[in-house]
């Protein structure tokens, strides 16, 4: 599973077998874990975050979008 980025204490990264999903990212905290797809940039799940939190890393996300597709495309030969 590819890390395409780390900011505080946040990890952004893909499963390998993610393939077959649009594309979109993954984030992890200690036991919180959430998924954000991109382009348009939403959350699709949220495993424990806070809202404040949630509002935190959607903004880290935005901020990344162009550069989270552009690993995505790299791994996926997209």
């Amino acid at each position: 599973m590819p890390t395409i980025r780390r900011e505080g204490p946040y990890r952004f990264f893909f499963y390998a077998s993610d393939r077959e999903e649009p594309p979109h990212v993954h984030v992890e905290r200690d036991q919180q874990t959430a998924k954000f797809w991109l382009c348009p940039v939403r959350l699709q799940d949220n495993g424990g975050f806070r809202p404040a939190e949630i509002r935190r890393i959607t903004k880290i996300v935005t901020a990344n979008e162009n550069s989270f597709k552009d690993g995505w495309d790299e791994y996926f030969d997209a």
